[in-house]
């Protein structure tokens, strides 16, 4: 069953409105709970086949090889300074 973006929003919100033994006045404030957990689940949503995790992940590994390679650069520029 899919459900859009506002419906999910509601749902969540009435769901931490019980959460809450359901206070009055904090309807906004569940609202943009809610809000914010829809847009943290798209950040982190993945195709059905897992395509874009894996690409978010091979992208993550060329990033860190570059960062591990500047590191050594640095590390040995460091050593040729304190030798000289």
């Amino acid at each position: 069953m899919s459900h859009s973006k506002d419906d999910w929003i509601n749902q969540r919100a009435y769901a931490l409105w019980e959460e809450e033994g359901r206070p009055e006045g904090r309807s906004r404030d569940h609202w943009q709970q809610a809000a914010r957990e829809y847009q943290q689940l798209e950040l982190t949503r993945a195709s059905v086949d897992g395509r874009e995790l894996i690409e978010r992940l091979q992208a993550m590994g060329r990033l860190m090889r570059s960062i591990d390679s500047l590191e050594v650069e640095d590390f040995a520029i460091d050593r040729q300074k304190a030798s000289a």
